[in-house]
């Protein structure tokens, strides 16, 4: 841990100390009280929330780009389209009205082979030149249909992004109106704003990074599973044409300790279709809880979903999870482990994941 990082524990064991409350380290430990633990929680939310509203502000910008540039680009394939249709409408009606009898009349009375060769390549060319102006026309109606589709979605995106941001604002409104209700009753409210200023603090340079470094060594070691789990077959069975994967949470922490030594003092448990990750360095302490499901798409990939993340103790805002979510594949792709096979169903119980796996059709 470096100088930073331990000026800020220490000055976070410094305020807990001025509400009289004895962290048991020189760590941010968590206060005894529960109230002020609630107001810790919130103003860290606060702080998470509103990073979640600067990402979703950007997002909903850049689509708004994209949608001025889609339209644009619409507009001129729109004017493009209608010259196309006239020039193939005037090819159409050319066949239609006998204006390329002219043509026949020259193949019939031609005089020799030689000008009966060079009529023939004439018209040729000129019927591959319809027939190009009629494909492009094809072609570039398709094109805008599909361009008007494109700009449906990303609308209907634009307009989820609006309600999304509108939600995280009046939460984040909520919260700070209750932390002010809260902090005007307490008569030790600037102690707790010490401590709110500190906590936030080891949080952004601290906290985030350390859960984050987590995360990217899971992600990392994820990729590795299926060419270990290859390697230990006595995880894997075969019934029929059915594969089952029995993947003790005793082997899945000796396989991450033998990944990265970050998961040293960490250890995974499997208990009722949930799954918990726990450990400690450096005085930190993190705790996750959460899920697998089975998504079809990518092929029977079997994603992991953050229902809780707590950092010292204080739980972190479901934006958190969902960003971290977003930021490392924490996934397990089982056709890696064994070809022509996906992953049928997914479940956790009794300290084991069980993974089914059938034929791919």
């Amino acid at each position: 841990m470096n100088l930073k990082a331990k000026l800020l524990l220490w000055a976070a064991a410094g305020s807990l100390l001025l509400l009289g409350l004895s962290p048991s380290s020189p760590t941010l430990a968590v206060p005894a009280e529960e109230e002020t633990r609630q107001l810790l929680e919130k103003s860290l939310s606060v702080i998470e929330i509103d990073k979640e509203i600067e990402r979703i502000a950007t997002q909903r910008e850049a689509l708004q780009r994209n949608l001025r540039s889609l339209d644009a680009d619409l507009a001129t394939k729109s004017d493009e389209l209608e010259s196309r249709r006239e020039e193939a409408g005037h090819v159409l009606r050319a066949y239609y009205t006998g204006e390329k009898q002219s043509f026949l009349m020259s193949i019939f009375s031609s005089k020799s082979l030689q000008d009966l060769i060079a009529v023939l390549d004439y018209y040729d060319h000129i019927v591959s030149r319809d027939k190009q102006t009629l494909d492009l026309l094809l072609s570039e109606q398709t094109e805008l249909a599909d361009g008007r589709s494109r700009l449906q979605i990303e609308q209907l995106q634009l307009e989820t992004i609006d309600r999304n941001l509108q939600l995280q604002r009046a939460r984040l409104i909520a919260l700070q109106e209750e932390i002010d209700s809260r902090m005007s009753r307490r008569s030790d409210s600037e102690q707790i704003k010490l401590m709110m200023e500190e906590i936030a603090g080891f949080w952004e340079s601290v906290g985030l990074h350390e859960v984050k470094q987590y995360f990217r060594a899971l992600a990392a070691a994820m990729v590795e599973l299926p060419s270990w789990l290859q390697k230990n077959s006595e995880y894997l069975s075969l019934k029929g044409l059915e594969y089952t994967i029995e993947l003790p949470e005793d082997a899945l922490n000796a396989f991450l300790r033998e990944q990265n030594e970050l998961f040293a003092n960490f250890s995974f448990a499997f208990k009722d279709d949930q799954v918990i990750v726990e450990g400690k360095r450096e005085g930190m302490e993190v705790a996750i809880r959460g899920h697998y499901t089975l998504e079809q798409q990518p092929q029977g990939v079997i994603l992991f979903h953050v229902d809780e993340l707590i950092f010292n103790g204080l739980t972190l805002p479901d934006t958190t999870s969902r960003a971290l979510e977003e930021e490392f594949d924490l996934g397990f792709y089982p056709q890696k482990i064994v070809s022509l096979v996906e992953a049928k169903s997914v479940a956790v119980r009794d300290g084991y994941l069980i993974v089914k796996l059938g034929l791919s059709l």
